[in-house]
This record gives C-alpha cells, sequence and structure tokens, in this order.
C-alpha cells in the first residue's frame, strides 16, 4: 500500500466520522410525524408553549392522564430543527434555557420521533409531576436545548 492510498483511506475515515457526528443532512432534511392522541377525552393536567433556545422551536407541549391513570406528554403542532441523538427530557425545573437546568434532573422519554408534527410520549409509572415541570428537546450529543415548554397546571373544568 503506498503512502497516498494510505493517505485517503485516513482522510475517507475522517470524514465518514465527521459525517457521523454532525449528520449535516439534518439541517436540512425534516422528519415529519401525525400521531393522533392515545385517547380522545383524556385529561389534561398540564400544559406549556415551547420557546426556542439553540433552534427555533413551538408548538404545545400537555401532559395528559389516561383513563388508566398512566401519563403521556404530547406534542402538537410542533416543529424545531432536526439533529442528531435529540432527546425529550423532562426537567426538573421550572423552565430549561440550558445545561444547567437539565443538570438539577431529567426524566429521558426517548428519541424525538420527529422534529415537525403531533406525537405522544409516555411518561414511566411513578414519574413526581410537582418534580419534573419542564420539558426540553434536548441534543444529547452537543449537550445544547433545542427549545423548551414549562409546564403549567391546567384547572379542572377547561
Amino acid at each position: 500500500m503506498t503512502r497516498r492510498s494510505i493517505g485517503f483511506a485516513a482522510a475517507a475515515v475522517v470524514l465518514l466520522g465527521a459525517w457521523y457526528w454532525f449528520r449535516p443532512e439534518r439541517a436540512i432534511l425534516d422528519r415529519r410525524i401525525e400521531e393522533t392522541a392515545l385517547e380522545t377525552d383524556a385529561r389534561t393536567v398540564l400544559r406549556g408553549a415551547f420557546h426556542s433556545n439553540a433552534h427555533p422551536t413551538r408548538g404545545t407541549a400537555t401532559v395528559q392522564q389516561l383513563h388508566d391513570g398512566s401519563l403521556t406528554l404530547r406534542f402538537t403542532d410542533f416543529e424545531t430543527s432536526d439533529g442528531p441523538d435529540v432527546q425529550i427530557y423532562l426537567v426538573a425545573s421550572d423552565d430549561v434555557q440550558d445545561a444547567a437546568d437539565v443538570a438539577r434532573g431529567f426524566v429521558n422519554l426517548g428519541a424525538l420521533k420527529g422534529n415537525i408534527g403531533d406525537q405522544n410520549y409516555r411518561i414511566p409509572a411513578g414519574t413526581d409531576l410537582s418534580r419534573y415541570r419542564a420539558v426540553s428537546v434536548w441534543c444529547r450529543r452537543f449537550g445544547v436545548n433545542f427549545g423548551a415548554a414549562a409546564l403549567e397546571a391546567v384547572p379542572q373544568g377547561s
């Protein structure tokens, strides 16, 4: 093997690694999802509007209690940027601006299903919603908050 072919092989490995790390196609490609609500008459217990942080983010986050008592986080009219390793966190904070807020504690609800559209995330049984009062669209790879919503109690009967 010549020095030149070794150089090309090394460059290819570096480029492939950089592509995997940054996933640049996600900056221009959207992943749309349209999940229906799990129950049409579920009781909404918490609600918040998304605000932007590292990336433009909009939509509504609601925590819904289903008939069996389980809880689901639902995004409606949701839109943000896509990125590598984006997760949905319930955060032990009044709101989420940066990594210091996430460091207070979080529950990972899983990977972002799509950067556009309505979607549902199951909240683990026993999650204390008096402690976890905000939701973050968190890029785990780069440690940045794309956007967040502070969750407030919804008066029953509204």
